[in-house]
């Protein structure tokens, strides 16, 4: 019996299955790289859509200046070919094709710019204004063939193609619905005039390309769509790229730990020095210390030079002692003042008489009062 492993079937990159939602600094990253959710069908459909929009809009202003270019043709071929000299036909020629492509340049101006308009805008909609060079820069990665050859035969090419056989498809279905009814029509051309004939063949071509239109923006809405969910799945992140990503941003937690862990060392020592300042000791006698100091001149409440629990109060009181500052028990008055004064800060008014009562105690003792 055949027996098949299915990790190889597994869709994992480097650091495991990508399941981690993007973080905005990949997003960020990425949108810098030009690499967006975008839809060229959308922009292309749109653009289509607002031609055959404009066309069918201004179709009888189009014809009028249509006839009445034709028309000047047709009243000057018979001045030209009265005129002698070879050279001043040609110059009349090329002055009269000048005038020709210079007015059918206005009657297109409207199309080239609503165009322009549409493809800005539809490029707006679909990825916001942030315009980034590092598309156009070239990449050498870009002309490996064994990389072009993995594009060529790539799910995303396969996606292009059977959009184009849908577009193709929806452009014969389209063509052969409109048409099978008008083919007598169609036939009967020959028999019209110039001007009724184009009339009939333009409006016939305005109406299928506008229902192709808008056909194409619906395949386009469903594109943008997808497009949207495939560059959230792209974008999305293994554990390990989270990781990553967080060490390369926030720091090595491990690093940012032992820094930490400096900083503390370092307050405590701080902290350890100003224990002899201090005028008392308080604790409760065991678990906890706090050493007070009272100078009217630095603050108006006496405050706290340092305080700890356990290991730390045992050496807060052993530095004590080593410098003759009186120690007080009192359990109550240490575990509040440790529970609810910082480093640096005063006691609280509510402490003020039990400190007091302490500090006048430890006064009498070393003879400052």
């Amino acid at each position: 019996m055949l027996e098949l492993d299915l990790r190889f079937f597994a869709k994992e990159g480097p650091g495991g299955e990508k399941t981690e939602e993007p973080t905005s600094k990949k997003l960020d990253d990425a949108r810098k790289e030009g690499q967006v959710a975008k839809s060229k069908e959308f922009s292309s459909s749109l653009t289509l859509l607002t031609f055959f929009l404009l066309l069918r809009v201004w179709m009888g202003v189009l014809s009028g200046q249509m006839k009445e270019l034709f028309g000047g043709f047709y009243d000057r071929f018979h001045y030209f070919s009265n005129m002698a000299s070879y050279e001043d036909r040609h110059e009349e020629y090329a002055s009269l094709v000048a005038i020709a492509l210079l007015r059918v340049f206005v009657m297109i101006v409207p199309f080239l710019i609503a165009g322009f308009v549409v493809c800005f805008v539809a490029d707006l909609v679909q990825v916001k204004w942030k315009p980034t060079s590092k598309p156009l820069k070239p990449k050498f990665s870009k002309l490996n063939p064994v990389n072009g050859f993995k594009r060529l035969f790539s799910l995303e090419k396969l996606i292009e193609l059977l959009k184009s056989i849908v577009k193709i498809a929806i452009v014969v279905i389209v063509v052969y619905n409109q048409l099978k009814d008008k083919w007598p029509l169609i036939f009967n051309m020959y028999d019209m005039p110039l001007l009724q004939g184009v009339i009939v063949a333009g409006k016939t071509l305005v109406d299928i390309g506008f229902l192709i239109s808008v056909i194409f923006m619906v395949v386009a809405f469903a594109d943008f769509a997808f497009q949207k969910w495939k560059f959230h799945q792209d974008m999305k992140m293994t554990k390990q790229e989270v990781k990553e990503e967080y060490k390369s941003t926030e720091g090595d937690p491990q690093i940012k730990g032992k820094i930490k862990q400096k900083m503390m060392e370092a307050s405590r020592r701080r902290m350890m020095q100003s224990v002899p300042q201090a005028d008392v000791v308080i604790t409760n006698p065991t678990h906890y210390a706090v050493a007070l100091k009272y100078d009217k001149e630095i603050a108006p409440a006496p405050y706290v030079v340092a305080k700890g629990v356990d290991y730390m109060a045992q050496k807060i009181k052993e530095i004590a002692r080593e410098s003759d500052v009186q120690i007080s028990e009192n359990k109550p008055l240490a575990r509040a003042l440790y529970s609810n004064v910082e480093i640096g800060e005063q006691i609280p008014e509510e402490l003020y008489v039990a400190v007091a009562e302490v500090l006048a105690a430890v006064y009498k003792a070393t003879g400052r009062v």
